[in-house]
């Protein structure tokens, strides 16, 4: 057996962490202004849903696709470049009013490529720090720091100048992505692993303790669509300012990069099992507060703060998963898989099913619902610990 992987330098992970903060950047302003832009553009809350989980239906295919390829052919970072490409061209349909429709293609062609980039790229960072979560952490963090900064100049720019610049916001931002992509080292994975036989994944599908993490995976994401597709035009239907609006998200993003930055600490307290149940159980309590007391500011403030425990080291735990059940060259696949199932599937009935709440019962009840997801994901996480706990003992 060979000897153990030793984590990369912070200087080779440079540009990781710029397109990571590029990338970010763009879904800073993107995710959370596109429902606002969309309900500029006159269209109703269902279509507004239908439009905003196109990202999450490219990641229920595209992922996997492209992690495959990247897996057959070892060329990553080509692979990367060309997503961001064609994305960049993609974005240049938003200029066009071409109604519902249009909007749909075009969206359906952008996320195409933009739903697997950071997949590969956290396969590979994931390969470069060998376990180092501390240093992944810090690696990561700048994605966060590249978000917080568009979700709040962006909200102060559409409050003061309408929703009518998004789509050249879109083009800039992919811009930067696109630049970054080719700062990356240009290398692929060793000729000898891409002649390999094709690394076999039913076999890991098959272990009980990875069937009961993709469900927790599955369930607690899909409880966060209700921030990522709905917070704003709830926040919106209660009155409170888009720039108000940019500073809530922003705040779930400061406690994301505090978090990021202390988890080399934090982390190694408990196995990464026990971290999914009580990020999980963080889930259900953000989205309790959420729904009770939309109305008190200062609760949003609480709730977004649990971003820290809900996202930031539920998605530090699940990339350990991912790298310690799919290993070597099912890394991209195993990567694909995580993205598919939370935010492709999960992003899909989240988006769909909440939409479908808002329109009839209204965003209160949609949060609500979100909550009891988020039960269900620490049943899901509690059978991985059980699991967990079974098999260190049998050692």
């Amino acid at each position: 057996m060979g000897a153990a992987a030793q984590p990369a330098g912070y200087r080779q992970l440079v540009p990781f962490a710029a397109l990571s903060a590029t990338y970010f950047a763009h879904i800073g302003f993107f995710n959370p202004y596109l429902p606002l832009w969309l309900k500029a553009q006159g269209l109703p809350i269902t279509v507004i849903s239908v439009l905003a989980s196109v990202q999450s239906m490219t990641r229920v295919f595209a992922p996997y696709a492209w992690g495959a390829l990247s897996d057959r052919t070892g060329e990553r970072v080509k692979l990367l470049r060309v997503s961001a490409a064609i994305a960049l061209a993609a974005s240049l349909g938003l200029w066009w009013p071409g109604g519902a429709w249009w909007i749909g293609l075009v969206l359906l062609l952008l996320f195409t490529h933009t739903s697997s980039m950071m997949g590969l790229t956290e396969a590979a960072m994931a390969h470069l720090v060998a376990g180092d979560w501390g240093r992944y952490g810090k690696v990561r963090l700048w994605g966060s720091l590249g978000f917080m900064v568009t979700v709040f100049v962006a909200g102060a720019w559409f409050e003061r100048f309408g929703m009518g610049s998004f789509p050249g916001w879109a083009l800039v931002t992919l811009a930067g992505v696109l630049l970054c992509t080719w700062w990356l080292p240009d290398a692929r994975d060793n000729p000898h692993e891409g002649r390999a036989e094709h690394a076999p994944i039913g076999a890991v599908l098959r272990q009980p303790a990875v069937r009961w993490f993709f469900a927790s995976l599955l369930f607690h994401v899909m409880a966060h669509f209700a921030v990522y597709a709905f917070l704003s035009l709830y926040l919106d239907a209660l009155g409170y300012s888009k720039t108000t609006i940019g500073v809530l998200w922003a705040v779930s993003v400061v406690v994301e990069v505090a978090w990021f930055y202390a988890q080399g600490r934090l982390l190694p307290r408990f196995p990464m099992e026990q971290w999914l149940l009580v990020c999980a159980l963080a889930t259900a309590a953000r989205m309790a507060i959420t729904a009770g007391l939309g109305g008190w500011l200062a609760a949003l403030f609480v709730a977004q703060m649990l971003h820290a425990l809900s996202f930031a080291s539920h998605h530090t735990a699940c990339i350990a998963m991912v790298t310690k059940h799919f290993p070597g060259r099912l890394r991209a696949r195993g990567q694909a898989l995580f993205t598919v199932t939370g935010y492709g599937v999960g992003g899909v009935v989240g988006v769909l099913a909440g939409g479908a709440i808002a329109s009839r019962w209204g965003f209160r009840p949609l949060f609500a619902a979100a909550a009891l997801l988020g039960l269900v994901a620490a049943y899901c996480a509690h059978r991985v610990q059980l699991l967990q706990e079974r098999e260190a003992a049998l050692v």
